[in-house]
């Protein structure tokens, strides 16, 4: 029931973005002579202040409950989606970086990751698989939704829409059903003895958890390029924007879908080994979108591209979890998804800004695989690091 009720909270709290990542040109139109790069930040600020926020919002959560970071975070997302309505440029970004990231999705998003995990000793990874569905779910069902309600009342009215009717769900739902997560016994991880350092994979704990945090940078900057572009790239195609926003819908559909088998297997096959898969699915998919520029091809790329990213957050997290101690959850978490965060607003940035400096998305594209070629070398490089470790520790 946690695990559901918290899947639904995201799948409301991170609706909000999907306003001006479907709207993007609409909005350049509106507020920016056309320039897709001032929507984009907007967005980008919304994903980077959630994970910078996370840091901040995890802490208060450990010391006074999740209820109220919940509550408090859905107040600021109606107030961050009533300023961005207002339509400069910099009202997009303080409602969309400040009051719906760093004070609003961030009171959700990583406190919720570590609160789901509290309540599980077995099958965590298939729980965060679901939880963190959360902002695919939204992806899935909010698009095609707004793409109609911005054809009939525009972006400014579906914003403030959104932000009486995510209330509405909201607020009930974390008071009824939010109470404190069971005791847990600490688990094992990074524990050093006497003055020595901590050790993870037999090396510095920190110098793992710093790998695996920039792994998750870089696999987010590609993440978050189709995500946020895949509307006005269909678009500058000759395709409808409806068509695009349900091209969209099914690519994070997928994602939402695919999740849930993606936590079945890393339960089994541990977080390591689920993420590098899912990112060479992810990298191949990102490719498709290079060469292909015709509706079956898309839809069929889409398809791909949702179900090979779907796996990356929860399996990460899942390492975490895997790695480090439970005492240490609250701050490793959210420090991970701030990393996560970054990479999605800085891939839509990038998208966005190459598109303005080349006219096309190509250039943009291909700097994701890039991107996605250096997280797949360091998450290959933990994984041939965790296996000798294993096989030593086998040997003792």
């Amino acid at each position: 029931m946690v695990a559901g009720v918290s899947l639904v909270l995201l799948g409301m709290s991170f609706g909000g973005p999907w306003i001006a990542a479907v709207g993007l040109k609409e909005i350049a139109n509106d507020i920016s002579g056309g320039a897709r790069q001032v929507p984009s930040l907007a967005v980008s600020l919304a994903f980077f202040g959630s994970g910078a926020g996370g840091l901040l919002m995890g802490r208060l959560a450990n010391s006074y409950g999740i209820r109220w970071t919940v509550i408090a975070g859905s107040l600021m997302i109606a107030v961050g989606l009533g300023i961005s309505s207002l339509g400069a440029p910099w009202q997009l970004y303080l409602g969309h970086g400040l009051f719906m990231g760093f004070i609003g999705n961030a009171g959700l998003n990583a406190p919720l990751f570590v609160y789901v995990s509290r309540w599980f000793d077995r099958r965590r990874g298939s729980a965060l698989a679901l939880i963190s569905s959360g902002g695919y779910l939204a992806g899935f069902v909010w698009p095609t939704i707004f793409e109609r309600s911005i054809a009939l009342v525009g972006w400014r009215w579906t914003m403030i829409g959104f932000a009486v009717l995510q209330l509405v769900v909201i607020l009930p739902l974390a008071i009824a059903y939010l109470r404190p997560p069971p005791e847990l016994p600490q688990e094992g991880g990074a524990h050093g003895t006497g003055g020595t350092r901590p050790k993870v994979l037999g090396w510095n704990a920190n110098v793992v958890f710093a790998m695996l945090t920039f792994a998750s940078f870089l696999c987010c900057v590609t993440m978050s390029m189709p995500q946020q572009h895949l509307v006005a790239f269909c678009s500058d195609l000759g395709l409808s924007a409806t068509m695009g926003a349900t091209m969209l819908s099914l690519l994070l559909g997928m994602g939402f879908f695919s999740r849930q088998g993606w936590g079945y297997l890393s339960d089994r096959l541990g977080g390591l080994l689920t993420a590098l898969l899912s990112s060479l699915m992810q990298c191949a998919a990102m490719s498709g979108f290079l060469f292909t520029q015709n509706t079956v091809g898309l839809f069929t790329v889409a398809t791909a591209f949702g179900i090979g990213f779907s796996a990356l957050i929860p399996a990460y997290v899942l390492t975490i979890r895997d790695l480090y101690p439970m005492s240490e959850a609250h701050w490793r978490v959210p420090t991970l998804l701030l990393f996560s965060g970054s990479g999605m607003a800085t891939g839509g940035w990038l998208a966005g800004y190459l598109y303005d400096i080349y006219g096309y998305y190509l250039p943009a594209f291909a700097t994701g695989v890039a991107f996605n070629v250096a997280n797949i070398a360091i998450l290959f490089m933990l994984l041939v690091r965790q296996r000798s470790t294993m096989t030593v520790a086998h040997a003792r």
